[in-house]
């Protein structure tokens, strides 16, 4: 799913307890209503409104449960379905943390959604994930389930790589619909641009990735790997393999061991098996090409590193603006001139909906981005935004709208926009330029879903690709009278990307098996192919004065911009598409699978429900449904103790979690009760932590006044600790600028029993003694999105205001105040950066000791002075990208380094004179995968000299897991 949410966090640590609170999860307003309807194996939620969709999502989900997952050998249990309908994100997912699936229901407009229905395709593709997790709970899944609930299937599969999730499941859409990105060339084109490009990646880079050139993600190379074994080997191969992987799966390499066993091939042989076979296929594809002839536009990025100009659009007849974006680059809208063969950045856009509808329109762009809700994260609108390049001015439109396409009249005094509601209507509106004023909304009675519509050259009349039954259309529309007309038969054809030009519509049709430009005419009917390029012609787009015509195609160093003559008398005349040419292994995979027959009728298109068939419906209590226990036995316990045992709960809907259980201290040997609930379904987060346990520690005692402490005491005691309070976090991003602001105030508590020694560290109560704190903090970050190579950001800033008071007047007390402030700039080199940061803490702590609320300086153990200043300087920069294996066990992708300089003043009451810190460092790091998982980590080292003493520090820098 594509994240654009940035969380602004702070520390909550209140002397020797700690607030540890549980993550923050993406929830809808309370107002919604919540439905359900149940049928023999899923329970589907819905909000209010949305039944409709609702019973034939149901009815669709029973209809896929036996094909759906039959070539695994498994018949999932039960599981929940829930349809968010207030987001414009088009996605989908299944977790078992907690078991479930989510539906996003606003469909996808891109090209990927090929002629099938986005609810229909969603049913497939993550149905197939609920029957790959559920092949976890065979094998040695039936002893782990019992002992750790469904936390057990995340257990089974760690040894199984990504790209078969994924790839599995592409190949399942592919099979059991009349789409799927299986038969979709742009699906894939990125792999084909490598192969024909003789860019031959070896499997630890293919699986792992690359910071410099473009590796296919999993989803495109998984599809091709478990095409190729299904074909190859019988539809059940993947059944075979897990099957005895399940049995036992922790060793290193379980799986290709497993595929080896089961068809000969270890995984790095079954990828050169597969890679041979697509050249093969590939090559001769590229043989039978008659090329049009198409110029590269000057200007663009020649370098090594992976960079894309795609979706051109003509300003004037000598200026393209394109979106180019890469593993260097965020997304920025460039300005390519045909006169003088140079780029100019011309704009950054915010988070990005869909890119494909950069429109040109009056000499204005326009194109649709998320506007997200400060704090419900599945209320995410799409409105839309229109730059005056000449001005550089921006304009919204359509605010708390889901406008997911759109395009500017001629003129550029009018908006087409389409939309889907919350109750999965579809419309297509006509909107004021200036003021984003609904004037007129088409009519639909059959809710045909639009795509990408544009004007025609006269103003007045629309074109579209019109999603039906039976396939794809392109319609022609006129929003005054309200009539249609169809320009193309309805056919099983991904048509996209319609673009008016004089008397033709331009569009890109893969009738002969790659994605090209094609034509009809809108008086006849006659249809032409426009363009051949070896690798497809994308988003064409004709110039003013109608001589050229601009698209964007595939390299394997990125797509590049082209330019060719606009000449109707070059055009080769075509009859209509009735079916496309399917891609690698996509014909192969209908043919084998054994519910194919029975699911690609309901399956095709957006049908209503049976209502002969309507299974029940009633109302859904959210706080009814609270509490659902899903993980059982070793936990992480909210005080981070090293052996936890307890339970997991997460409603589906995500508005309460919580965790209880014990722990053991392996230190002090001492075992601890501990229960943490969340509370996240209002406006405020409501948190309580609540832990009770033994210590038992030693304590130096000093039996002589103003002695050195020369007796070791060793006692034990008991204590109990609550922490509740309430946090605000808001997610603030507007534009380029990830930002975020949360605010936070907790109580806490803590008392001690039968503790026995004389003296007590002032980081913890003592006997009679409980701590009654207040901590209230505020937290704001705004930066700069990274690019991939980017190591920090090159933009930005962050805030923490941090106050711990003891304010009830009794027991112990202590006060402390404290602010920090970091900003980023850009460094030397294109993906260096520097960072300042600031902070000053104040503190009253004659009885109480509260933990640091600022960064001390690093090499040194923490000082707790009531006065302390401190600075930092930070230089990042990227040391080496690269591609280094060491066999199948470690893959290097990056080196980088941060150097910096710390400073620091202490003073305390009754102290004379200040201590001064002034550490020189430098860290450096490895990011790194290792027994070929895709998810990178980052370790490495760090190296202090502390300049007064000349003492030298050096210290291991944890793992971080890169997301």
């Amino acid at each position: 799913m594509r994240k654009f949410l940035l969380t602004a966090t702070a520390a909550l640590s209140l002397g020797a307890g700690q607030a540890q609170t549980l993550p923050v999860l993406d929830q809808n307003p309370p107002s919604l209503r919540w439905q359900q309807v149940h049928t023999p194996h899923f329970r589907v939620l819905y909000p209010a409104g949305f039944e409709a969709a609702a019973q034939r999502t149901a009815q669709q989900l029973e209809q896929v449960h036996g094909p759906g997952a039959a070539t695994l050998g498994v018949r999932p249990r039960p599981i929940a379905v829930v349809l968010q309908t207030r987001t414009s994100v088009s996605n989908g997912f299944v977790t078992f943390l907690p078991r479930h699936a989510e539906f996003f229901a606003t469909p996808e407009q891109g090209m990927g959604l090929g002629t099938v229905d986005w609810l229909n395709q969603l049913v497939v593709h993550e149905y197939r994930h609920v029957g790959q997790f559920e092949k976890g709970r065979y094998g040695i899944g039936r002893l782990l389930g019992p002992l750790l609930g469904d936390g057990a299937l995340g257990v089974a599969a760690v040894g199984i790589p990504q790209w078969f999730f994924e790839g599995d499941a592409v190949g399942t859409e592919t099979a059991l619909t009349r789409s799927g990105r299986g038969r979709i060339p742009s699906f894939g084109v990125g792999m084909r641009a490598n192969r024909l490009a003789g860019l031959r990646f070896n499997y630890q880079k293919a699986n792992n990735g690359s910071l410099r050139d473009y590796v296919p993600n999993w989803y495109v190379l998984g599809y091709y790997l478990t095409s190729y074994a299904k074909t190859h080997y019988g539809p059940d191969v993947w059944d075979r393999a897990l099957t005895g992987y399940n049995r036992f799966p922790f060793y290193p390499f379980s799986f290709s061991d497993h595929l080896r066993r089961t068809t000969g091939l270890r995984v790095e042989q079954l990828y050169a098996r597969t890679m041979a076979d697509l050249d093969s296929t590939w090559q001769v594809q590229q043989r039978e090409l008659q090329p049009t002839a198409a110029r590269e536009l000057l200007g663009q990025y020649q370098g090594r590193v992976f960079t894309e100009y795609q979706y051109p659009q003509y300003l004037t007849d000598t200026t393209v603006v394109a979106l180019k974006s890469g593993l260097g680059d965020i997304a920025q809208f460039v300005v390519l001139s045909t006169a003088t063969g140079r780029e100019r950045k011309l704009y950054v856009p915010g988070p990005l909906n869909l890119p494909e509808m950069l429109a040109v329109g009056g000499g204005k762009l326009l194109w649709p981005e998320y506007r997200f809700d400060a704090r419900w994260r599945q209320r995410v609108y799409s409105e839309l935004k229109v730059l005056d390049p000449r001005t550089g001015e921006v304009a919204r439109l359509g605010q708390r709208h889901r406008y997911t396409a759109a395009s500017l009249s001629p003129d550029g005094s009018r908006v087409v926009a389409f939309e889907t509601d919350s109750s999965y209507h579809h419309a297509l509106s006509v909107l004021d330029a200036g003021t984003g004023a609904v004037l007129t909304t088409l009519p639909n009675p059959p809710n045909t879903f639009y795509a990408q519509p544009r004007w025609m050259p006269d103003g007045q009349q629309l074109v579209a690709v019109a999603l039906k039954p039976a396939g794809k259309t392109i319609e022609l529309l006129n929003p005054a009278t309200g009539a249609v007309r169809a320009l193309l038969p309805v056919a099983n054809v991904n048509l996209s990307n319609p673009q008016p030009w004089g008397e033709y519509v331009l569009y890109n049709s893969p009738q002969s098996g790659i994605d090209n430009v094609y034509a009809v005419h809108t008086g006849t009917g006659q249809t032409y192919q426009v363009t051949s390029r070896p690798l497809g012609a994308y988003h064409a787009a004709p110039s003013p004065d109608g001589r050229r015509l601009v698209f964007h195609e595939y390299r394997a160093t990125g797509a590049r911009v082209v330019e060719m003559p606009l000449e109707p008398t070059t055009w080769r005349p075509v009859p209509p598409a009735t079916s496309a040419v399917s891609g690698p292994y996509a014909e192969a995979l209908a043919a084998q699978e054994p519910g194919a027959a029975c699911t690609v009728p309901v399956l095709a298109a957006a049908t209503a429900p049976d209502t002969t068939r309507r299974y029940p419906t009633q109302p859904y209590s959210v706080l009814r449904n609270a509490f659902n226990v899903f993980s059982w036995g070793v936990v992480q316990s909210p005080a981070g103790n090293s052996v936890s045992v307890g339970v997991r709960s997460q409603d589906v809907l995500s508005t309460t979690q919580a965790i209880a259980g014990v722990s053991y201290d392996q230190a002090e040997r001492t075992a601890a009760a501990f229960g943490g609930f969340s509370y996240q379904g209002q406006y405020p987060v409501f948190d309580a932590d609540l832990t009770y346990g033994g210590r038992n520690a030693a304590r130096y005692i000093d039996r002589l006044r103003n002695q050195a402490l020369d007796s070791l005491r060793r006692d034990q005691w008991r204590y109990a600790r609550l922490t509740a309070g309430l946090r605000l976090p808001l997610t603030l991003t507007r534009s380029k600028y990830l930002e975020a602001l949360t605010l936070s105030s907790y109580y806490l508590h803590e008392r001690v029993y039968d503790y026995d020694l004389p003296v007590r560290f002032r980081s913890e109560p003592g006997p009679n003694l409980p701590v009654h704190a207040l901590q209230t903090t505020l937290s704001y970050v705004r930066q700069l999105r990274l690019s991939a190579r980017d190591v920090a950001p090159r933009w930005g800033g962050s805030l923490l205001l941090t106050s711990r008071l003891t304010p009830f007047g009794t027991n112990l007390q202590a006060r402390q105040w404290a602010g920090q402030g970091s900003a980023f700039l850009p460094g030397i080199g294109k993906h260096h950066a520097l960072r300042l940061r600031a902070g000053y803490q104040w503190q009253q702590q004659r009885q109480y000791q509260f933990a640091a609320a600022v960064s001390f300086p690093r090499g040194e153990g923490y000082v707790s002075f009531d006065r302390l200043r401190a600075a930092s300087v930070d230089y990042y920069l990227p040391l080496a990208y690269t591609h280094w294996s060491i066999g199948r066990w470690l893959y290097v992708q990056r080196l980088r380094a941060n150097g910096f300089l710390d400073v620091a003043q202490g003073r305390s009451v009754g102290v004379s004179g200040a201590r001064d810190y002034r550490n020189v460092g430098l860290d450096t790091s490895v990011l790194f995968n290792v027994l070929r998982l895709r998810t990178p980590l980052e370790a490495g080292v760090r190296v202090v000299l502390d300049t007064y003493t000349q003492q030298l520090v050096i210290e291991p820098l944890a793992f971080s897991i890169r997301l």
